[in-house]
């Protein structure tokens, strides 16, 4: 590729002509050097697309697709090299549309040219000649061979990224363009050794891939907890599951539609509101099948609108299509493989909606159709992703996502719907549809983190906790939208017999709203789930449910108030002398948790607080045990003098360990200010981690006071303010009475 690249030197398209990118700060992690080593030639730094893109709107697989044949290596000196001949290549052969008719004129002058640009081809029926029309450069009526349109069908349908080379040769005809195409190869991968792919996984761990995965799409793992990397995954499915429906609602600038648009050749993104039956699926007129014959997923951007209308005809052949993978306008059933993806902007929150109607509250009215929503097989909720941010991007180094596309789309032959049997067996009560979902959502994740099918049972497991909930999202809903539906006991049991519930996050969130108005299958089934000692994560081993609102912290530990707000400790709340001793675990991810909520009640009153966790060192962790000392401010009196102990480690980086020492000084300078005196120790032998106070409780926590998952720190983020709307990492706290006397 790089000789024929060299051999023109058009005037198109100018990058800007800086040096390159920096190398990254403190240089390659080991994960990426063990990239490096298992996959030459098909990873690329991630950073490296933001320095070669510019002004130049070309999708990310065309970029990397580049940078894969010049900058695939960890030399440092190789990277700049290679960038800096992308740059070139995106310099002389990319058309930007304001330059058009400068690369016309070059071709006029020159006679032969190569561009890279996005073509598309339509039948002239009178001339009966295929002719390809060239999105940036402005030409049309390029003649285009019935052999190249038969190798390449995707030209017929929406357009395809490629190099092609353009040669003018006017024949004095004026109804005969001059323009003719003389070769044309779409930018996409020309082999690939999926063996050779699933080989390799062996040697990354589970965490190891999940990130190598979430680099590859370009976010950077470091920021995102577990279960956020798990849900960028589930993105991923349609690609790697034939006829798999995804929905995803949530707030605007999150990447709801980025993997759609910039992540694979084999996806298209339509408007919501412009796409037809013809377009969608056949032509009457002509009978030439439409997107849906040419695409692995078809994703539909800015779905949601109550006010949008939508074709009732389209939606009755969509709810067939999704159901049955056929559709039909007419004498003759067709059958396609394309996945589809419903994606569009929530203006409620949560709550509000559990509150007022439900998560699918904002549909068009005619998507709003309990049969249209049945055949989805997971919901992705994206209220859980963070708003994107510069640092949130990747900076390592991933596949480069031409390969990844074209691995995703060769396993879409393979089917590892029944793996988890030899471990795990289904509610019986869970429906054929509700199954077929989640052995869908299932089998799409193994294939995406395991490939070779083989994985433990605690890794599949998760997986098909993951799978279950994307379906439960969807039959929760239903259940509020149609009455005549029976609510459904979602969970599954070990080979030993034992229970597990499956709970959506927003129903430990925000309970009440959640079982407001509905029967709740879990709950009627609270006996069973009991007598086999409530599962790994049942009924009652998760803060959030009904039993933990009942008897849980300042009596409401793990509940919510009717409209869906969290209450902070008052002076209503019960005597320490009330509180039970308990076990609660925290989902990654979920919201609602704080130290007033949680920790407050125990600590009401004390007059000597022992804070062990050997993990204060990092600004975040400083601000956390500020955070605990504002609590204890709040429920102590202003007439009585409480202490603080804190028992932590040094840092073991000397810089490191003088800003923590600045830090911890400075908190005892703030604890003053309400009359807490603030003292600390370190301790070289120290591991456990437990809040303890002279009112009788020890607090013992799973994690430490570092629970909370990364986020903006700007001084106008309302996260910096109120602990419960941030997302919390996965974790447990113990409440254990020390002195029952008191």
């Amino acid at each position: 590729m790089n000789d024929e690249m060299d051999d023109t030197a058009g005037q198109g398209y100018r990058a800007p002509d800086a040096a390159g990118p920096a190398p990254r700060p403190g240089g390659m992690t080991p994960l990426d050097r063990r990239i490096n080593e298992a996959f030459p030639g098909v990873v690329v730094r991630k950073d490296l697309v933001k320095a070669v893109k510019g002004n130049a709107i070309v999708p990310t697989y065309v970029l990397e697709y580049l940078l894969g044949q010049y900058a695939a290596t960890d030399d440092e000196a190789s990277i700049r090299s290679g960038i800096e001949q992308v740059r070139n290549v995106l310099r002389d052969h990319y058309v930007h549309r304001g330059e058009n008719r400068l690369v016309q004129s070059r071709i006029r002058e020159k006679g032969r040219h190569r561009v890279i640009d996005k073509v598309s081809v339509a039948l002239n029926e009178r001339d009966d000649v295929y002719e390809a029309e060239f999105s940036n450069l402005g030409i049309s009526r390029v003649e285009i061979s019935s052999e190249v349109v038969r190798k390449h069908p995707k030209l017929l349908t929406g357009g395809v990224w490629c190099i092609c080379d353009i040669v003018y040769a006017h024949s004095g005809d004026p109804k005969e363009a001059p323009w003719r195409l003389h070769s044309l190869k779409p930018i996409q991968l020309s082999n690939l050794d999926l063996d050779g792919y699933q080989a390799t996984r062996a040697r990354f761990t589970t965490d190891e891939w999940i990130d190598l995965l979430v680099q590859s799409i370009g976010f950077n793992p470091e920021l995102l907890g577990a279960r956020a990397k798990l849900l960028h995954l589930v993105r991923l499915i349609p690609f790697v599951e034939r006829n798999y429906n995804l929905i995803e609602l949530g707030p605007k600038g999150t990447g709801k539609s980025h993997i759609y648009s910039e992540f694979s050749p084999h996806g298209m993104l339509i408007s919501g509101g412009e796409v037809t039956a013809a377009k969608l699926f056949v032509n009457n007129s002509t009978g030439r099948i439409g997107l849906v014959g040419y695409w692995d997923t078809v994703a539909f951007d800015e779905f949601a609108g109550r006010k949008k209308r939508a074709d009732r005809g389209l939606v009755d052949i969509m709810k067939n299509y999704m159901a049955n993978k056929s559709f039909s306008r007419g004498v003759e059933t067709l059958g396609a493989e394309a996945s589809m993806v419903f994606i569009g902007n929530t203006t409620h929150t949560v709550p509000y909606m559990l509150k007022n109607s439900d998560l699918f509250d904002e549909l068009p009215e005619q998507y709003h159709d309990p049969a249209f929503l049945d055949r989805i097989h997971a919901y992705i909720p994206g209220w859980e992703f963070e708003q994107i941010r510069g640092e949130m991007f990747a900076t390592g180094y991933g596949f480069v996502v031409d390969y990844l596309a074209e691995v995703l789309k060769s396993m879409r032959d393979l089917d590892y719907s029944d793996r988890y049997r030899e471990h795990f067996q289904l509610s019986a009560d869970i429906s054929t549809r509700d199954r077929d979902g989640i052995h869908k959502t299932f089998s799409g994740l193994m294939k995406l983190v395991h490939p070779t099918g083989r994985a433990s049972c605690d890794e599949i497991e998760a997986l098909l906790r993951a799978a279950i909930e994307g379906r439960k999202r969807v039959k929760d809903q239903l259940v509020r939208i149609d009455t005549t539906m029976t609510p459904v006991r979602f969970g599954y049991r070990g080979a030993d017999g034992e229970w597990s519930s499956v709970p959506v996050l927003e129903e430990n969130e925000y309970p009440e709203l959640y079982r407001r108005g509905t029967p709740s299958a879990d709950v009627a089934d609270e006996g069973e789930a009991e007598a086999s000692g409530r599962g790994r994560n049942g009924v009652g081993a998760s803060a959030g449910n009904e039993e933990g609102a009942r008897s849980g912290a300042a009596g409401d530990a793990a509940g919510s108030t009717a409209d869906g707000a969290v209450p902070a400790p008052t002076d209503s709340a019960p005597a320490v002398s009330e509180l039970e001793e308990q076990h609660l675990s925290f989902r990654d991810g979920q919201r609602g948790f704080s130290f007033d909520r949680f920790f407050g009640p125990y600590l009401r009153g004390a007059t000597k607080v022992t804070v062990a966790d050997p993990f204060i060192r990092q600004p975040h962790q400083a601000r956390n045990l500020m955070e605990l000392i504002e609590t204890i401010a709040k429920v102590t009196d202003d007439a009585t003098e409480t202490g603080v102990h804190l028992v932590t480690k040094v840092d073991e980086n000397p810089e490191h360990a003088r800003k923590q020492l600045a830090n911890l000084e400075m908190i005892r300078t703030s604890s003053a200010v309400a009359g807490i005196g603030f003292d600390y120790e370190f301790s070289d032998t120290i591991h456990d981690r437990s809040i303890s106070a002279d009112t009788g409780w020890l607090i013992v926590l799973g994690r430490g006071l570092d629970v909370f998952q990364p986020f903006d720190t700007d001084w106008l983020d309302l996260r910096l303010r109120q602990q419960r709307y941030r997302q919390v990492k996965e974790f447990t706290v113990t409440y254990m009475r020390r002195d029952q006397s008191r």
